[in-house]
């Protein structure tokens, strides 16, 4: 008889177990409280409440319970003093228990010789007698048996989650080719599945710009040796840390070309790495090592476009009827666009590699005085070496150099086998420039070389016919033309002429080759002294011409006056100029004879008042001024 009642209850538990999976809307939690309940009914119990074992602290904590309002002793769970005591115990229930002295009965749940579960509960003073041994130890039995089976059927309903949740991400990440977007879902699906968990995406190439992502530099001198060993090796590494409480997994970001990176998760309190996560986090990192690669083939791809453009639209450029500096200009804006340059100069070498000049349309930093530093530096390599400049930081790799500019590349022109000069790219911030960078401005200027010779050898071509052969100064035929247009098309001009003091006597004296010298250094002082807009010209004989267009008379007097003095100072052997100076505003009637026809008034004035000055003549207005 009192078995038939024991199978009557077992089958009625069983029966109420059953319904509560069969409504299929409760999650599994619920289910666990629900079950509770029912054993609650069952045993006439004042409250039922269920532990699990804590795998890294050997203790157990409540999962669920019957209670409305907890106290702290149930909601703290208990620590592993008493594991002993349940795993010796030779049933599977605990009557009494001394090491739980609030509850009355305890079922022992175990998994494998494991403790996994307990059930524990408060009679609240009903008695024990009514329920035999036999029936205590199958109501243990069914109860452990619900349990697990609730665990499975949670863990089935939360990798199917999880696979769905992979899937979408799966197809999300073949639908973009944004690396940013990539890593980003990555990290939004890590958070949404694994919320407790910590990772971080360890990159093996520069990650700017992911604002707000947990990402790293993996470098190849990082003391985390097993994230390196991940990547080097392509396979997933472990690293339990007892100090720390936790366990971290490190799976490879692979594509079929190579390893991207490695993705770190760190699970807390765990001795050993969840073992069934280990193969989700391990495919989530497969499909987005995949994607990764897609994407940054993606963008190799572009970047190769766009490569290929700028070349082909800087030799189109190169190739059309543009003035050099026209084109020059051009072409440093396409670098400064393309490679994120701070400064870019193209500097020319003379034919004995002792002298520079700037071009025209080079940024303006490059025509400073502290640009001569770095320009003198390079320079010294690239004609020593002549091979191209990659420099992370300039100031450890040269010494003696200012350390604004940090990151250089520099590409020698060479032509024929002659070094012609150097394109020079520079950044503040060290280390600036990508070495695809670096080929892509060799493969550029290596392009642009012949284009630049030929079209400076044009305009020397050009610049000859209009200049003087022995002073490199223009023609008077060119200054005459260039003045003409001036007074059509700005406001007002400076004309000065200038002649060298008693230039008969350097000629008996010394001979007209050291008188022609005279002349040369007389136009070198010129060419200094004036602006790449102003023409400095032979006028004839020992005449020379400056015109400034646009320039007021005030202008013209202060250059006259310093070409004065530079020439009595540096000058071999010694001679004077005197100088004069007249001027046309818009609005007068005036022109270039008349303004030719004072400045010449105004130079006999200056040579027959004692040489050596300069001075001024307007139409109603005859001066003169020593020079400064």
């Amino acid at each position: 008889m009192e078995e038939l009642i024991e199978r009557e209850t077992i089958l009625e538990l069983k029966s109420r177990f059953f319904d509560l999976i069969s409504t299929g809307r409760l999650s599994s939690s619920e289910i666990l409280t629900q079950m509770l309940i029912k054993l609650k009914e069952l045993l006439q119990a004042a409250e039922v409440d269920l532990f699990r074992c804590e795998e890294w602290t050997k203790g157990m904590q409540l999962e669920a319970t019957t209670r409305t309002e907890l106290d702290e002793g149930v909601a703290g769970g208990f620590q592993d003093c008493f594991i002993s005591d349940l795993t010796e115990a030779p049933q599977s229930f605990i009557k009494n228990p001394e090491s739980f002295p609030q509850y009355d009965l305890v079922f022992v749940m175990d998994a494998r010789e494991n403790v996994k579960n307990l059930c524990a509960v408060q009679l609240n003073g009903a008695s024990l007698g009514c329920f035999s041994d036999s029936l205590l130890n199958k109501l243990a039995d069914e109860c452990a048996l619900f349990i697990q089976k609730i665990h499975i059927l949670a863990e089935t309903t939360e990798e199917e989650k999880r696979y769905k949740q992979l899937f979408r991400v799966t197809k999300k990440f073949h639908s973009t080719m944004d690396m940013d977007a990539v890593l980003s879902e990555i990290i939004s699906t890590l958070r949404e599945v694994y919320p407790s968990f910590t990772y971080y995406l360890l990159l093996s190439h520069d990650h700017q710009g992911y604002g707000g992502l947990p990402v790293k530099d993996l470098e190849y001198d990082s003391e985390n040796e097993t994230a390196m060993q991940a990547y080097v090796s392509g396979h997933i590494q472990f690293e339990d840390s007892v100090t720390d409480k936790n366990s971290i997994m490190y799976a490879p970001l692979k594509g079929r070309q190579g390893v991207y990176g490695v993705l770190q998760v760190i699970a807390p309190n765990s001795l050993v790495f969840p073992q069934n996560e280990v193969e989700f986090i391990k495919l989530l990192a497969n499909t987005a090592g995949s994607a990764l690669e897609n994407a940054k083939l993606y963008e190799q791809s572009r970047k190769l476009i766009a490569d290929l453009q700028l070349i082909n639209e800087t030799s189109h450029q190169l190739n059309t009827s543009l003035r050099l500096t026209d084109t020059m200009k051009f072409i440093c804006g396409q670098i400064i666009k393309s490679f994120d340059a701070r400064e870019v100069g193209f500097i020319m070498l003379d034919e004995d590699n002792h002298d520079y000049s700037v071009l025209q349309g080079s940024t303006s930093f490059f025509f400073s005085n502290e640009a001569s530093d770095y320009i003198l530096k390079v320079a010294r390599r690239v004609k020593q070496d002549m091979e191209p400049l990659f420099i992370g930081d300039i100031s450890s790799d040269i010494r003696d150099v200012s350390s604004h500019f940090r990151s250089v590349m520099c590409v020698p022109m060479i032509q024929s086998g002659d070094l012609k000069g150097f394109a020079l790219v520079m950044h503040e911030e060290p280390y600036h420039f990508a070495f695809d960078t670096f080929k892509l401005l060799q493969s550029l200027i290596h392009h642009s070389t012949l284009a630049f010779t030929n079209s400076m050898l044009r305009e020397e071509l050009e610049r000859m016919v209009v200049t003087d052969h022995l002073t490199k100064l223009y023609s008077r035929g060119y200054l005459d033309d260039k003045m003409n247009l001036s007074m059509l098309e700005d406001a007002q001009g400076t004309f000065i002429l200038i002649d060298i003091d008693n230039f008969k006597c350097v000629n008996d004296q010394y001979g007209h080759q050291v008188g022609d010298e005279v002349l040369i250094q007389l136009a070198r002082q010129i060419a200094k002294n004036i602006r790449g807009t102003d023409i400095g010209a032979r006028w004839g004989g020992e005449e020379l011409a400056i015109y400034l267009p646009g320039a007021p008379l005030e202008i013209g007097v202060m250059i006259a006056n310093r070409l004065v003095d530079k020439v009595e100072k540096h000058t071999t052997p010694n001679v004077t100029i005197s100088c004069g100076v007249s001027t046309w505003i818009r609005g007068q009637e005036d022109t270039t004879k008349t303004v030719f026809k004072r400045a010449d008034q105004a130079l006999y004035k200056a040579k027959g008042s004692g040489k050596n000055k300069v001075v001024v003549q307007n139409e109603n207005q005859l001066g003169y001024s020593d020079k400064v």
